[in-house]
């Protein structure tokens, strides 16, 4: 009972306190929550950083400011099953040494939703945390003209089995798993940023219905095993040196059902170190890239099928001492492809083949890059095929392409 009593004087006198400055601290209030208990403080700003130690559920309902006035973390958790939702989370430090964030977690089975983060280094950073949900937050760091200046929107350090879902994060750095296996990632939306995703000895997380767009590049998978990443829309990867997926050292990575479009190279896939280390791509669609496909130290076994090659200016690329021939290519649907259906069963007559004529000068040499699409370069490409002056290199041949009726 007197605890209680000494719990709602509290409260009212930070209420109190509320109105009669623009900030007054929060932490008072979280520490005299009782344990399971829940925390709306009055609509108001409050100073911070404010840490959450044992597990209570602080709900802001949308009217609660915690503004770390530029110094260290806004808000930490390291209680397990804590719930925060509805707060306003801002102006972090900008240390990335001690790596200054809206929400540092260090617990599991937490809950993070429906919060707005903002003018903060680091977005969301899990360390060593299990188990939580991020759910339907908005994400934004520092202002920064220079992308690497700011910090990772959603950073998951030695984390596993976290749910990050419905989450708009702009104006970041990237969102980066590093040793973080087994998480989904669901129906997030990441744009203006670095790198919309970076997977780094991180296997088996589920990519899943997010939309990357507007960033330098789209997802990229480094020693990641047994990825799953389907149904992601990732487009508008326009830099010069972005792509929009990009897979390097990772084993049985199933790649399925994704668009990828607008990009300077839609999707980058190198040579396995063993042979295990291949992709399975399937169902795709890659249409206006300027590569669809960009293949390099390329020994091929990767699984490619039913994809769909549409309007890019070059489908397929390959290094100067790679093929994509021994890869497994079938049903793919080729714009360019230019044989016949006459038993009209869906499958070309013909096998469809990608052959090497200009594209080999700005693969080679990149500065030529600039040239490409101009009447220079197409009449070098036309009279290459007219009248080669050796015998074009071949690159691909899909023995049995789709054919849309």
């Amino acid at each position: 009972m007197l605890r209680s009593l000494v719990y709602i004087f509290t409260l009212l006198l930070c209420s109190y306190a509320s109105s009669a400055f623009s900030v007054s601290p929060l932490q008072i209030m979280v520490d005299i929550t009782p344990e399971g208990g829940v925390l709306k403080p009055p609509p108001g700003e409050y100073s911070g950083p404010v840490i959450i130690r044992k597990r209570i559920v602080l709900d802001g309902q949308g009217e609660v400011t915690i503004n770390a006035q530029g110094e260290g973390t806004v808000l930490t958790v390291i209680a397990d099953g804590t719930e925060v939702r509805g707060l306003r989370l801002t102006h972090s430090g900008t240390s990335h040494d001690r790596v200054d964030a809206g929400v540092l977690l260090k617990a599991n089975d937490a809950v993070i939703e429906n919060n707005h983060i903002d003018n903060v280094l680091f977005g969301v950073h899990l360390q060593q945390a299990h188990g939580n949900t991020i759910r339907n937050n908005s994400i934004s760091s520092v202002n920064e003209e220079d992308p690497t200046l700011r910090g990772e929107g959603v950073r998951v350090w030695y984390s596993s089995e976290n749910l990050i879902e419905d989450n708009e994060i702009h104006g970041v750095r990237d969102m980066v798993f590093s040793n973080a296996p087994d998480n989904r990632i669901l129906g997030n939306r990441i744009s203006d940023s670095r790198i919309g995703m970076e997977f780094i000895y991180s296997p088996g997380n589920e990519v899943a219905d997010n939309s990357i767009s507007q960033n330098v590049t789209g997802i990229v998978v480094i020693y990641s095993d047994e990825l799953n990443i389907h149904h992601n829309s990732i487009h508008k990867m326009r830099n010069i040196t972005g792509y929009g997926l990009s897979i390097k050292e990772s084993s049985q990575v199933e790649v399925n059902e994704n668009e990828i479009v607008h990009c300077a190279i839609g999707m980058v896939v190198n040579s396995p170190v063993h042979p295990e280390n291949i992709t399975y791509m399937r169902g795709n669609l890659l249409a206006f890239n300027d590569a669809a496909m960009y293949f390099y130290g390329e020994k091929g076994g990767h699984i490619i099928h039913g994809n769909r090659f549409e309007s890019n200016h070059t489908d397929v690329l390959v290094s100067a001492s790679s093929s994509a021939l021994a890869n497994d290519w079938a049903g793919n649907q080729w714009d360019t492809y230019e044989g016949f259906d006459q038993d009209g069963d869906g499958v070309g007559d013909s096998p469809h083949s990608i052959y090497i004529y200009s594209d080999r000068l700005w693969m080679d040499r990149p500065k030529a890059k600039f040239y490409r699409g101009s009447p220079a370069l197409e009449l070098v490409d036309f009279v290459e095929r007219l009248a080669p002056f050796s015998e074009p290199e071949l690159i691909l041949r899909d023995a049995a392409p789709a054919v849309s009726r």
